[in-house]
């Protein structure tokens, strides 16, 4: 007697169904991952991941170097592993079904009220920041000047000019010092400005021209204006009880996020990932702009210094000119 065939229909009915939590589990990997990726740029991505430098090409060149640059992307890869540990605590609450809060519009109007909140100091924080890009090349042209303009005065013995142009440098190897590491200080300036104060008061007395003493008086003013603005603006933060507000809306809106009901999964964790990247990566970034001359490898809003640490290239070219001159005189003389 023949069997007959069962066909694979009949062994297919004797495996178990896949239980609806694995298929869940399944789809928040997915979830997971789709997030990251969304968060991450799409060069360091590549990096983290292959182990390997994106190829510039001759058209892209110069969008990829700016994009290599760690000071770009610093900050936004701290929001974006802050947001990939808060994925896990919401995946938790998502899988066990405590999403419970819906989505209405007094959610909305918090979550619009705490991102205009967080708006409202970094506009604070922004204007200090666009200041103070002025400083370095306002410090290095004040600087150049009077360094300038002691080449101009009317001396017959050169050595009152010399001792104030080696004054003016240690002025300025002090501030490189102070800007370098970020310790700014200014009792140790001021000393180094009544340096050139006293040679000012000297080359009066050598009777220079009024009009030439007092030009130099400015430029050192205006170094004095620029020092002390720079120690208000290093040592003062901006408002600490609207920091604590901004630290408290942020905070609020992540934990509003992680039992808001978002269906389908897959996009709510999108939401969720960009949404916490954003709020923390501008919260980060107010708190580094607020020093905005903290220099190092931790800080990544940063103003320019470039103007003033030239300026040291520049005075030894000048040196090494006016050296070579008085070398020159001195043969024509013999």
């Amino acid at each position: 007697m023949e069997l007959a065939d069962p066909g694979p229909d009949a062994f297919r009915s004797l495996i178990p169904p896949v239980p609806a939590r694995v298929n869940k589990i399944h789809e928040m990997v997915n979830g997971i991952w789709t997030a990251f990726c969304f968060s991450l740029p799409a060069f360091p991505i590549q990096k983290e991941l292959h182990g390997t430098e994106p190829k510039c090409t001759n058209m892209d060149e110069g969008a990829c170097v700016g994009m290599e640059n760690s000071k770009k992307w610093g900050i936004m890869s701290r929001a974006v592993v802050i947001t990939l540990l808060l994925l896990v605590p919401r995946t938790v609450i998502d899988f066990y079904g405590f999403d419970v809060v819906p989505i209405n519009t007094v959610v909305g109007a918090f979550i619009s009220g705490a991102i205009f909140t967080i708006a409202i100091i970094f506009t604070g924080t922004f204007t200090d920041f666009k200041e103070s890009e002025k400083v370095g090349g306002d410090l290095a042209a004040s600087l150049k000047a009077l360094y300038n303009d002691s080449r101009v005065l009317p001396l017959a013995d050169e050595t009152p000019a010399r001792v104030f142009r080696a004054h003016v440098r240690d002025l300025h190897r002090t501030m490189q010092t102070c800007f370098s590491e970020n310790t700014w200080n200014l009792p140790d300036i001021n000393r180094e400005m009544d340096k050139i104060n006293n040679d000012i008061r000297i080359l009066s007395y050598l009777n220079v021209a009024p009009p030439l003493i007092a030009k130099l008086r400015n430029e050192l003013g205006m170094l004095d204006k620029m020092t002390n603005r720079i120690e208000v603006i290093i040592r003062t933060d901006f408002i600490p009880a609207a920091y604590a507000l901004a630290e408290v809306a942020t905070g609020s809106v992540i934990l509003l996020l992680l039992f808001i009901k978002m269906d389908p999964y897959l996009e709510g964790i999108i939401i969720f990932a960009v949404v916490c990247s954003m709020l923390i990566g501008l919260l980060l970034l107010i708190r580094d702009m607020d020093n905005p001359f903290e220099i190092g490898s931790n800080t990544y809003a940063d103003v320019d210094l470039e103007t003033l640490n030239y300026l040291t290239t520049y005075f030894d070219e000048q040196d090494a000119g006016m050296e070579n001159v008085r070398a020159g005189n001195t043969e024509q003389k013999q």
